[in-house]
């Protein structure tokens, strides 16, 4: 029996073993108690357990007085937005991102259209120990139907200030884009059509079967690698079943890894508006580069895109986020956005008059290594606790589990906000040295 993942990432697990209907329902009217019992709004992913949640969760939510309104499946930076565009409580993604087609997760949004701050986020997991304050027949929530969310996300990310549209559709461009059988099918295709673009479409019937492993790693890319290549495509663009990452490849049919999707925006954003980035501790060193190349300053954050949004807000960051894919572009909300991505990475391309390969040739060259090390829970903070022990001799971050500053390379350990694993992320000046000290740290942790 699979464990159910609760933290301030949210709830996440294995639907039918440690996920179910009533679980769903549980904590979902303790969301609605925690919200004030007002109005909240829904968006899944395409799940073929996602109406068995959707049901689940609106009766929690309902039968502690929350009106509830379902947008149906769309991709989660379109649930963000719409919650920060209304006024609505707060708001509920159900959507297991990267993960596998058995799992599926509850991902809590507050009124101002990001994920819980951590301070709030901890309290909503206390009180999940408290008893469920169910209300009457008389004060039962109501559910309506929004069908326009996603067309609103669109509108918005085609008003980005620093975007020549006119530009981006005289190019035409030729895009393959793989949706993974996820959200994605429902948004991109559209977006990319609206931006003059010939679309070749991969896998975007939104059935939740997914087609290939759905995290959009190079290795899971092969389809839409080819595919780039048959069709003479411009680029190639793929996406998580949440539309929140996106990895790219190249006119070449090479897949660039997840790394220059934010790579890539930084250069072409940071060329438009002066600012501070915002990045996580297991981005790439690049972005030092980039920053320093453009004359601003870079900050570093815990792991979770809740973190680098919240810093990029405090700071009035131009662009930020995560090196697996995730770019946050505050014009559209300071949430991880794939869409969003694309539209920077289109207007780049456009202006630059570059191929993509050309483009990426333009970034420092560093290279990763990233691992997992699946373990049983109640032995993550042992593996973890001989961490310090064993790199002793360097220097060493706290901040998010335990970052080891080398000559010329960095390894970050942490354990996994959403899974029993201890991830080993390394970046180095070579594919060989980072792909042997990663396998080296595995074995020294394991040993």
């Amino acid at each position: 029996m699979s464990k159910l993942m609760v933290s301030v990432s949210g709830i996440r697990g294995i639907y039918g073993e440690s996920l179910t209907a009533e679980i769903a329902l549980k904590y979902a009217a303790h969301f609605g108690v925690f919200s004030g019992r007002g109005k909240i709004i829904i968006g899944r992913d395409s799940r073929v357990t996602g109406p068995a949640m959707f049901n689940a969760v609106t009766a929690g939510l309902m039968s502690v007085g929350c009106d509830v309104v379902d947008i149906g499946v769309v991709s989660t930076p379109t649930v963000l937005l719409a919650v920060e565009e209304s006024d609505a409580m707060g708001g509920i993604s159900i959507t297991a991102s990267h993960n596998s087609a058995e799992w599926n997760a509850m991902k809590f949004i507050g009124k101002n259209g990001m994920f819980l701050f951590p301070e709030n986020a901890k309290a909503l997991v206390s009180s999940f120990q408290n008893e469920v304050d169910y209300i009457g027949w008389d004060k039962i929530g109501k559910l309506s139907k929004d069908d326009n969310a996603t067309e609103r996300h669109i509108n918005k990310i085609m008003n980005i200030s620093y975007l020549n549209i006119n530009e981006i559709k005289a190019k035409k461009f030729k895009v393959v884009i793989d949706s993974v059988n996820g959200a994605g099918g429902l948004i991109s295709p559209k977006l990319l059509k609206d931006f003059g673009c010939e679309v070749i479409e991969l896998n975007s019937e939104p059935t939740g079967i997914f087609a290939h492993t759905p995290e959009p790693l190079n290795k899971n890319l092969t389809q839409l690698e080819k595919a780039v290549k048959e069709h003479n495509a411009d680029i190639g663009f793929a996406t998580d079943p949440d539309v929140d990452r996106l990895a790219i490849v190249d006119e070449n049919g090479n897949c660039l890894g997840e790394e220059l999707t934010l790579l890539l925006s930084e250069n072409f954003i940071l060329s438009k508006i002066k600012g501070d980035i915002v990045t996580n501790l297991s981005s790439s060193m690049a972005s030092e580069d980039i920053a320093e190349k453009f004359g601003v300053k870079i900050h570093r954050t815990k792991v979770g895109e809740i973190n680098v949004g919240k810093m990029m807000m405090e700071i009035n960051s131009p662009v930020g986020g995560e090196g697996n894919g995730g770019i946050i572009c505050p014009e559209v909300h300071f949430t991880r956005d794939a869409p969003a991505g694309m539209a920077v990475i289109l207007g780049y391309l456009a202006e630059s008059g570059k191929t993509v390969s050309e483009l990426a040739n333009q970034i420092p060259k560093y290279y990763f290594a990233k691992n997992k090390i699946k373990v049983d829970p109640s032995k993550l903070d042992k593996i973890m606790a001989k961490v310090p022990e064993i790199f002793a001799d360097y220097e060493l971050n706290t901040t998010d589990g335990i970052k080891i500053l080398g000559d010329k390379f960095w390894i970050h350990i942490r354990k996994s906000g959403t899974e029993p694993i201890i991830r080993v992320y390394v970046e180095s000046e070579t594919a060989e040295r980072s792909e042997q000290i990663c396998e080296e740290t595995i074995e020294k942790l394991v040993g």
